[in-house]
């Protein structure tokens, strides 16, 4: 439905070229922006409403009281059958915040959901072969919940700076919505308007970066020097990948190619999931959401955790 949009807008209402450059950014950019805006409203006003049903607090206490590492993994889990890129998981990311499930739980979701999906995974078994593909599967679903698990740890949860929910319907649980259907719906509709008036302008410069990184600047062009850099090769690839914005989906086939010319499968590998799980509109977008000094950490925890990933598959030579 979205591409078709998009497609319609720039083909047949701007009566651009299929083809031409500038057009397939601005195609790239018209589809992620409305993509990202109904995610938004959606699912923030979907949580809302199933938030009516719940008290706030024994679901934080429930969630809380998990298994070690029990909530991380189902996080993890879900966010592995979720095909989104970085920026298309936030949305979910801030109605677990809205919800108050813990932060670290939150985190584990939204490192692995665009780093492994089911998508990537058949393309990444067809292109390197399955044993590669589970490998990395277990990889990426072992960062989201070891980050999580580290990120709850260190007790960040006063850097978010959005609210959480209405604090007056966490106050007077089982009050403020005895009113019945049509008052949740209401609340719940608010609710994703409200959270969407303050992310929009952030959602559109952050896709707009990402479309004219993605337009304009192919990712071969960093790969070609990283060879370069000897055993500094995986966290410049690290660094390289984080500006660009790009799906799993999109980039397994660069990759393979990019690895086929010589350059080191984790070195590969590593770049891909920094494009993935790391990108410069995601950090925009997030900044309405939390403190940079929580932002910073997230960064550099997933930027760590995928340098020792993409050190292990150098060193295992699969």
């Amino acid at each position: 439905m979205f591409e078709s949009m998009a497609n319609y807008m720039v083909y047949n209402v701007f009566g651009f070229a299929e083809g031409d450059q500038f057009a397939a950014t601005l195609n790239f950019f018209i589809y992620d922006v409305v993509k990202i805006f109904v995610l938004v409203f959606l699912v923030v006003s979907v949580i809302a409403f199933v938030r009516t049903f719940v008290n706030p607090e024994k679901l934080r206490a429930t969630m809380s009281k998990a298994r070690f590492g029990t909530g991380h993994l189902a996080a993890a889990t879900f966010g592995a059958v979720t095909p989104f890129c970085s920026c298309s998981s936030i949305p979910l990311f801030i109605g677990f915040i809205k919800a108050e499930i813990p932060l670290g739980i939150a985190f584990s979701f939204l490192i692995t959901s665009p780093l492994v999906n089911e998508v990537a995974f058949v393309m990444m078994g067809g292109l390197f072969g399955w044993k590669l593909a589970v490998m990395y599967l277990v990889a990426g679903m072992a960062l989201g919940v070891i980050s999580g698990l580290v990120i709850g740890a260190l007790k960040m949860d006063k850097e978010i700076i959005l609210d959480k929910g209405d604090k007056e319907a966490t106050a007077k649980f089982g009050m403020k919505f005895k009113s019945g259907f049509r008052f949740r719906l209401r609340y719940a509709v608010r609710e994703g308007a409200k959270t969407f008036k303050k992310l929009w302008i952030y959602i559109i410069v952050g896709v707009a970066i990402g479309a004219a990184i993605h337009g304009y600047v192919p990712q071969e062009f960093f790969m070609e020097y990283i060879g370069k850099f000897s055993w500094l090769a995986v966290p410049v690839a690290v660094l390289v990948g984080i500006p660009i914005y790009a799906g799993c989906s999109t980039i397994v086939p660069v990759i393979f190619s990019i690895a086929q010319s010589g350059v080191p499968l984790g070195t590969s590998l590593a770049f891909m999931m920094a494009v993935a799980g790391l990108s410069a509109p995601e950090a925009i977008m997030l900044k309405r959401v939390m403190s940079f000094k929580l932002l910073a950490t997230f960064f550099g925890i997933v930027a760590v955790g995928i340098t020792i990933i993409g050190y292990l598959f150098n060193a295992v030579g699969v």
